[in-house]
């Protein structure tokens, strides 16, 4: 491996420091933007089979614009390429935001979820064209032997800074739910989302891109990829992915139903009980991280695939406000190690010059698994009829049950990749929390950003 010298070194940790702050404001977008969608859906009245298809359509529409997003890296810089599929997808906000004020208005009332549905696939397709790009990108300037830390560590920032907002939105939304003014909350919600995310594109253009050179060797058709993909270690792993969000989205689009329509809640318990195991899970994202660096990700893939089964069953056994925290916990820390493990479980198994295509594919077939499960689950919401359980309930029980079958068939096939210390839980446990606990506090601590230092910068 060829090793940077101290102008690229420095450039690489410039880098990296704008990323944290750019995430800042991507988490800032999602907080008042994106967590927020499906219970604008509920809002103005979209049905609880328009609400699955939210997640089943746009799990489609995001992996098939990556596709497209890949193939733009042949031809343009990757910068370039995020630019400007972040400055048009932060347009997208503003038919959110004239939806909002047309229910306000009571004006074409039968159709506006209908017109969520497609600005919000618009909006899809642009915010992911360019992730290929990113991931591609961020691979370049993360040293990869401190991947799955680094990546922790900005994902815990990130992630308590989402917590935080989306928390103080959903009470901002109470609050003017109470005066009758929901609608006036949300345009207001999205307004903010759409301010974050030109600031997180001004700051993207300061990011050093470090250059990188495609040959036609590197490419390869999808249909190869999927031809090639059960006798490759890595098409397994896409597999499996695929298969496991197949499994979950049959139950997960129809979490904001279950809350907010079914058991009434408002806004702020809704979300409370949606982050609330986010923000749990955030403290679990060092060791996640330190975990995968010293034992490897395929283990780290295994236990968080035991904690995803149970979570639906869990969600359905007391509905009440404070239990249900248990279940969002168990169900954020699994999802968290699985993510934190698969982003970097591609970086191990793919070339750089391969990594943006590659994810393009990984993502276009996860994204068919969430398609047809969440179709799935839109479909068995809308037709499913027993008198000894609801229907949601049972929905919720299948999901739990194909989660359990794809990850006991599917997880032996796969293997790690790069060397990893010899597995003891004792061991690890003595390690990761007690060894490492002073270290890795102070290990590239210049990488988080303080308040001061982001407004010292320009």
């Amino acid at each position: 491996m060829v090793k940077d010298n101290p102008k690229v070194k420095k450039l690489k940790k410039q880098a990296r420091r704008h990323s944290i702050k750019e995430g800042l404001f991507v988490s800032a977008r999602t907080s008042f933007g994106d967590y927020y969608i499906s219970p604008f859906a509920i809002a103005i009245n979209a049905s609880n089979s328009m609400v699955a298809m939210l997640t089943s359509i746009i799990g489609l529409l995001g992996p098939l614009s990556q596709t497209f997003g890949s193939k733009l890296i042949e031809k343009y810089s990757r910068k370039k390429i995020i630019l400007k599929s972040i400055f048009f997808e932060s347009l997208m906000w503003l038919p959110l935001i004239f939806i909002a004020i047309l229910f306000y208005k009571g004006i074409l009332i039968n159709i506006l979820p209908l017109m969520v549905l497609f600005s919000f696939a618009i909006y899809t397709i642009l915010a992911n064209i360019g992730h290929p790009a990113w991931f591609s990108w961020m691979g370049d300037i993360v040293d990869e032997k401190k991947r799955g830390r680094w990546f922790a560590k900005r994902n815990l920032l990130i992630g308590f800074v989402s917590v935080v907002l989306a928390i103080g939105a959903s009470f901002f939304l109470d609050h003017l739910k109470s005066l009758d003014l929901t609608m006036f909350g949300f345009v207001t919600l999205f307004t903010f989302a759409l301010i974050a995310r030109l600031s997180s594109w001004r700051i993207l253009k300061k990011q050093y891109e470090p250059k990188i050179k495609l040959k036609k060797r590197d490419h390869f058709s999808f249909w190869e990829f999927i031809l090639n993909a059960p006798k490759n270690n890595f098409g397994k792993f896409t597999i499996y992915r695929a298969l496991i969000g197949f499994a979950s989205s049959i139950a997960s689009p129809l979490i904001a139903v279950y809350l907010l329509r079914y058991l009434n809640f408002d806004y702020t318990n809704y979300m409370i009980i949606t982050l609330g195991g986010t923000f749990a899970s955030l403290f679990l994202l060092e060791i996640w991280g330190k975990f995968s660096d010293r034992y490897g990700n395929y283990r780290t893939m295994v236990i968080a695939s035991i904690l995803i089964p149970i979570t639906p069953i869990l969600w359905i056994l007391y509905p009440k406000m404070w239990y249900l925290l248990i279940p969002a916990t168990i169900s954020g820390a699994g999802w968290a190690g699985l993510h934190l493990a698969s982003g970097n479980f591609i970086y191990d198994n793919i070339s750089k010059e391969k990594r943006g295509l590659a994810v393009s594919y990984f993502n276009m077939i996860w994204g068919i698994g969430v398609f047809l499960g969440a179709g799935l689950g839109a479909l068995l919401i809308k037709f499913l009829n027993t008198s000894f359980l609801e229907p949601i309930i049972v929905v919720f029980l299948i999901s739990a049950l194909v989660r359990a079958i794809v990850a006991i068939w599917w997880l032996p096939k796969i293997k790690e990749v790069r060397e990893t210390k010899k597995f003891s839980a004792q061991k690890a446990f003595k390690h990761i929390i007690f060894k490492e606990a002073k270290p890795t506090l102070l290990e590239e601590a210049h990488e988080i950003v303080s308040i001061k230092d982001y407004l010292a910068t320009k």
